[in-house]
Formats: structure tokens, sequence, C-alpha cells
């Protein structure tokens, strides 16, 4: 292989919800302002901190701040009921190409714009457990800005012992995920179809590749040796 890690992000790229958070974190601003949340605004925050989320929108919006801590607990709430209420299964082919990729030496770690809590909730879920299905994972509590900044990729390379960003893969499904991977200078920056955005929302972004799932990683690799 010509990486030494897959730092993938969770919701949307690994794992189907549904998009069950942004329909939660929509809702639950909402329902605290009385105020419409349009889509592109929405779109704007996916992939990040959901804390940061709502401070956005509500700034976009001109709302009060002090509302921040009151709905982002509503949103916990309610996203932890909507997960109980559909769980979230593992994307097709997934499981087969982390099996794959770790099999091969490649370190497979998930990243996300969750909180610690639901991040490791989501994991139970689908049956899947740090340190024996995947190597490492990042929350937005391990570091001092979500996405779209660097930082969760680089706590993954620290969590697996990788030193160099040319022996990495970052892959999402957001402009965030795929420009937090641009500004760490991941060697692959690889927009996925599988979630949030189109293919012509990720293209805006600076990437390296596009393609319809992780599942397509491994091909993607075995050409690029």
């Amino acid at each position: 292989m010509t990486i030494r890690l897959a730092s993938f992000d969770m919701a949307g790229t690994t794992i189907d919800e549904g998009g069950a958070v942004y329909a939660v974190l929509r809702t639950a601003v909402e329902r605290a302002t009385r105020r419409d949340v349009p889509d592109d605004l929405l779109s704007r925050w996916s992939g990040t901190d959901k804390r940061e989320a709502i401070v956005g929108i509500l700034t976009a919006l001109d709302e009060d701040l002090a509302q921040t801590d009151r709905i982002f607990a509503a949103f916990s709430d309610d996203l932890v009921a909507a997960y109980e209420a559909d769980p979230p299964v593992l994307l097709p082919g997934v499981a087969e190409t982390v099996q794959q990729l770790r099999a091969q030496g490649v370190k497979v770690a998930l990243q996300t714009g969750y909180r610690r809590e639901v991040a490791e909730g989501l994991l139970d879920v689908v049956g899947w457990r740090v340190g024996r299905d995947v190597d490492a994972l990042a929350t937005a509590e391990d570091v001092t800005a979500s996405r779209p900044a660097p930082f969760l990729v680089f706590r993954t390379m620290e969590a697996t012992g990788v030193v160099d960003v040319r022996d990495v893969l970052v892959a999402g499904d957001t402009v965030n995920d795929v420009t937090a991977g641009t500004r760490a200078g991941a060697r692959f920056v690889v927009g996925v179809l599988t979630g949030a955005h189109t293919v012509a929302e990720l293209g805006e972004a600076r990437h390296t590749h596009l393609l319809p799932s992780v599942v397509d990683v491994p091909e993607l690799l075995s050409t690029e040796r």
C-alpha cells in the first residue's frame, strides 16, 4: 500500500445514520429560535463540531448565543433518541474494506465532529470497537478546533503513530471533511458521495479524488503504487 493511515469520517462516510444528525440539529435550533434554518446555512456546518455548528448558525441568524448550551443539550438528547428509534448501520462494504486495509498494514482511524459519548455510542450500535475493528477514534472533544481545521487528522496520526502526512489518506462526505484533509497536507484527500454533499459541492473544495464510497479506496491505492 502507498499509505500507512486511512483517516475516515464517521457519519455519512463509514456509517449510515440516515442524515439524522442534520435533521435533529435543524429542529433543535428552529424550535429554540422559532426561525427557519436555510439549507445552505445548515450545509455550511456539515462535518463540524455540533456545538460549534449551533454557534455558527445562531450567529448567522443574529440570535442570542446564550441559548447555545440549552440547544446543544436538547440536540444531544434528541439525537440519541433518533438513533435508538432508527439505529445506524455500517455503509455497504465498509466493514470488508476496513478489514482489507488493516490486513495490508494500513491503520484505519475514525474522526468525527461528534463528542466522544455520541461517537462511542455509534460504534457500539454498529458493533465496532476501537483496537479490534479500527485502530483509533478522534472526536471533537480531543482537539482545540474541529473541521475544517486539520487537527482531527493530526490527532488520528498521533493516535496511530504515523508521523508523515504523505503516508495519510483522508476521506469524508462533506466539504469540511475534504478541506480539513487538504489543510493537513494529506497525500490523498478523498470526497465520497455516500453522505451530506453532492459531487458538485465536494468538487468545489480542493481534493485529490472523488469516489462513490470508501469501498473504492483500496482500488484507488492499487493504482497509485
